[in-house]
């Protein structure tokens, strides 16, 4: 989120030959028409709020895939559309685009950011289209995208009211007028703070603020918001509003989920060496979810560290990809010495570029955050390496994130579901930890690691997989009074028996 922004709402032009004037509105525009009159007195200052937007860290391929088929024919051109007027104004934008073949410039399928799935059919060409040509001009360009290596396209949303009602890391769908107008870039370039800028304040701006604030809007377009709102989970099996007000859809899956459930049970326990009881507990994480907050404590999380995991066959890569193909999003994080020592997890301000930096743990909520211990090795942790450390333990411990803002840390809550998976048991906290007991042996194992495939159900069964997750997660539950009775029993029976 960037400074609030001031523009023009209302503002006056006259007409050089006529000398007519014409009132007009500056709302969901980034440039005003040429011959505003600055002494008018009907000019009216209005103020919005700038979101820098990128997709869903972590999002995985079927996602993708799954948006992709479905909204494939809104991103083919059509007859009324001009290629070539948005190819030259992108030209115009950065000049190191020149040497770009142009065989590269195809459009970028597939929706992996909320902003841009909607829209009208021109609006989704052509921000389907500036992202591109990001590998010819990202380069000079950091994007912040939290995860290293990801891509896709950014976007500032430009939000006109209501703006408090949206908290960082929210998932949002929104709808609005995109714009990419190459003005935006070539002012910016010549540090032009002239009339046709409708933010006044640009100014005021460093040329590193500058840069960051305004991108070539052929990278990272420009969005003025019409209509916003929150996203439950990004799950495209799954209606887009939660579970229990589409009653239709409930009960339908609800017929299934027992016997859904038995066959996931019987899938893990074949990935997990033949261990039923740890398939079990890896059910219970993966559904797991912070429902509520008690002070600091935060309420339905489940941290789950599997210790006694091989390091042969590269098992635990291979679990990953399961779980990958399993939940919309995910994040493997392998806590060699080198990724603890280099890497940054938490975000952090830049008083330079008046921006926040972001870091890998600016996951969105429901992220399964897959931390492998079997690649640490013999070494010393730096400074960066304790601190990146110390924020996994507070982020299993209390679901929160410290951000860094140099001269001071700023708690921000998440909801993160955290999986350990190590030899021994971890140096991290966690909820449960589970030994595996592997029914293979050491002999047999290098042949059943290899047996253990990506995809060995049919497409059907994995999506039944992946509804039944979310669903889990999403459905509220309440513990009956028998139930309550057995677990008072049980609490009783276990505790230390009084002597007088």
């Amino acid at each position: 989120m960037f400074d609030p922004e001031f523009f023009m709402g209302v503002y006056e032009t006259v007409d050089p030959s006529t000398k007519a004037k014409v009132l007009r509105c500056g709302k969901y525009k980034d440039v005003t028409e040429c011959g505003v009159d600055f002494n008018s007195s009907n000019t009216v200052t209005a103020e919005r709020q700038t979101f820098y937007c990128v997709p869903i860290p972590g999002e995985n391929p079927w996602v993708k895939e799954s948006y992709a088929s479905t909204s494939q024919a809104r991103v083919v051109p059509s007859t009324s559309y001009a290629p070539t007027r948005q190819k030259r104004s992108y030209e115009e934008d950065d000049d190191d685009m020149d040497t770009q073949p142009q065989k590269q410039r195809e459009p970028h399928a597939g929706p992996q950011s909320p902003t841009e799935h909607h829209g009208n059919g021109d609006c989704k060409r052509q921000e389907t289209e500036a992202p591109s040509n990001q590998t010819a001009s990202a380069s000079h360009l950091d994007l912040n995208f939290p995860l290293p290596g990801e891509k896709g396209p950014s976007c500032l949303v430009k939000v006109y009211e209501d703006w408090e009602s949206f908290k960082l890391n929210d998932l949002l769908e929104v709808y609005g007028i995109l714009s990419v107008n190459p003005a935006l870039s070539a002012l910016a370039d010549e540090k032009d703070t002239s009339s046709s800028i409708q933010d006044p304040t640009e100014c005021m701006e460093t040329a590193e603020e500058q840069r960051v604030h305004s991108p070539p809007a052929s990278l990272v377009p420009r969005l003025h918001m019409l209509y916003a709102r929150p996203l439950p989970h990004n799950n495209p099996l799954l209606p887009c509003t939660t579970v229990e007000d589409n009653s239709a859809f409930l009960s339908s899956s609800l017929s299934e989920m027992a016997s859904v459930r038995a066959e996931l049970l019987a899938y893990f326990t074949h990935i997990l060496l033949g261990d039923a009881l740890a398939a079990e507990y890896l059910i219970l994480h993966l559904i797991s979810n912070v429902y509520t907050r008690r002070d600091v404590l935060p309420l339905g999380k489940f941290t789950l560290n599997l210790s006694g995991c091989p390091t042969a066959a590269s098992y635990t890569e291979r679990f990953y990809q399961i779980i990958q193909q399993l939940v919309p999003s995910s994040y493997y994080l392998g806590m060699s010495l080198q990724n603890m020592n280099q890497m940054r997890l938490v975000p952090k301000k830049d008083y330079v570029a008046n921006r926040l930096v972001s870091g890998a743990l600016q996951l969105a909520r429901n992220t399964s955050l897959f931390l492998d211990e079997t690649q640490l090795e013999q070494g010393q942790l730096d400074t960066t390496g304790v601190r990146n450390v110390t924020a996994l333990g507070n982020l299993i411990s209390w679901q929160k994130v410290d951000y860094d803002f140099n001269y001071h840390q700023m708690e921000f809550p998440c909801n993160i579901n955290v999986l350990i998976v190590s030899e021994g048991r971890s140096l991290l906290p966690s909820d449960c930890q589970i030994h595996l007991q592997s029914q293979v042996t050491a002999p047999q194992l290098e042949e059943y690691l290899s047996s253990i495939h990506m995809h060995p159900q049919s497409s059907s069964q994995l999506n039944k997989f992946r509804i039944y997750l979310c669903m889990a997660r999403q459905l509220d539950y309440n513990i009956s009074d028998e139930m309550t009775k057995v677990r008072r029993a049980a609490i009783f029976s276990l505790s230390p028996v009084a002597h007088t």
